[in-house]
């Protein structure tokens, strides 16, 4: 069969890309290679309901966050020509020209559509710059002049979301770092300032936990620092980070440092941000939806209510109770009469349970834990203080989760309740 796949004996100009939206639910997508071209792309494809398949030996450690949470299937290995079997889409995205350019032949003799991401003359498909809005999904393609590409984007999307087309003013690229809480994951919950903060951005330095959808918006020479912390996992010590934020600030890039939730909530920001003062660097701030008010409110769970609680406490259980390095005072929080909002606790959530039980509070605590609250993969586990144990393992409870302890469980439990009688 003649080939299809677009030479490079001419301008790039006179490569014209029919454009096209594709539906790829429930459809196979193979994506060789693990770097930051896949970190951007696949949860872009995850969010349409594709079946991600990667093929790589190395991968970064949020696309190894992806495989161990089964949203994708990982071969963790070389590419092989019968990786392509059955797919719909495929992505060449290794730093080997060889191995892109293997995945490209194969991809063309099975018709399958191929991104390159090495050398998009070489491909059949290229991919846009792509944006949402209220329902709307924006798609620019530029030429390969990604920077072009995001800026019409967000131009539209901009008039799209201030009832006008027309862009009214010019994107801020005065170097320093601008610390951005993305909110409890889903994109659409991140401050307008934040997303404006990643399409200015020279270089994105993200966690884990901060919307990762988002990360596939940013323009392809824009650099994306992966410091994501996996559980058990690899790490980049705090001092690190704070040596990246400065140096690129320091050679005149804008940087984002990009996280889940608020930065000063649980997340270091101010260390961040004490770093950056004391060498000089210009720093702002753009305060994110915190998680643990924020995921109870979009599963239906409020932390205050009238005539049950008038205060909270937000607590952090990345520490036992009892261990030398806590600062908690357990007995105390166990007389509190107001909500207790648990963060990084499900692993130490059983002996958070028996030091409030031993403090006082009632084995009939209402508690619920909400877990991957604002993804698609949402869902509420209610338990009681006595039982909260053997719910979580019955349950396979993974983080990330946030338990809400105390009346105001019961109050919004009873109104679920009430509208599943209901029908």
């Amino acid at each position: 069969m003649p080939t299809t796949v677009p030479r490079d004996d001419g301008p790039v100009d006179s490569l014209v890309p029919y454009p096209v939206g594709l539906i790829l639910d429930a459809r196979r997508v193979v994506v060789v290679g693990g770097g930051h071209v896949a970190q951007r792309r696949i949860p872009q494809l995850i969010a349409v309901g594709a079946e991600v398949v990667l093929v790589s030996p190395e991968v970064t450690p949020a696309v190894e966050g992806l495989a161990t949470a089964g949203e994708i299937t990982w071969h963790r290995r070389r590419f092989e020509d019968a990786d392509l079997e059955g797919a719909w889409y495929a992505i060449a995205s290794t730093d080997d020209p060889d191995v892109n350019a293997a995945v490209v032949a194969g991809a063309e003799r099975r018709r399958v559509f191929c991104v390159r991401a090495d050398d998009a003359t070489r491909a059949t498909a290229w991919t846009p710059a792509v944006g949402r809005h209220a329902g709307v999904t924006v798609a620019v393609l530029g030429q390969r002049e990604p920077r072009r590409s995001a800026a019409v984007r967000d131009e539209i999307l901009e008039g799209l979301r201030e009832g006008t087309i027309v862009a009214r003013h010019q994107r801020d690229r005065t170097p320093g770092v601008v610390l951005v809480g993305g909110g409890p994951g889903d994109p659409d919950l991140i401050a307008v300032a934040g997303r404006k903060a990643l399409m200015e951005a020279d270089v994105v330095v993200a966690d884990r936990l901060a919307p990762r959808e988002l990360l596939g918006e940013l323009p392809a020479d824009v650099e994306l620092v992966d410091v994501a912390k996996l559980p058990r996992g690899r790490a980049a010590q705090q001092e690190e980070i704070n040596r990246i934020l400065v140096d690129r600030a320091r050679a005149g890039k804008r940087v984002v440092r990009f996280k889940g939730g608020d930065s000063f909530v649980f997340g270091r920001g101010f260390e961040e941000l004490e770093a950056c003062r004391a060498a000089g660097v210009p720093v702002t701030v753009v305060p994110g939806l915190t998680s643990p008010i924020t995921v109870p409110g979009l599963a239906g769970i409020p932390v205050t209510h009238r005539g049950i609680a008038h205060d909270f406490t937000v607590i952090s259980g990345h520490l036992p109770p009892g261990h030398p390095e806590s600062l908690t005072d357990w007995d105390a929080v166990a007389r509190l009469r107001g909500t207790l909002l648990l963060m990084m606790a499900v692993e130490n959530a059983p002996a958070i349970a028996r030091a409030l039980l031993g403090g006082g509070r009632g084995p009939g605590t209402p508690v619920a834990v909400v877990c991957d609250g604002s993804m698609p993969g949402e869902r509420t586990v209610f338990s009681t203080l006595g039982d909260l144990a053997e719910d979580l393992e019955r349950e396979a409870v993974k983080p990330p989760a946030i338990i809400v302890v105390g009346e105001v469980v019961a109050v919004a439990r009873g109104v679920h309740a009430a509208r599943a009688a209901r029908g």
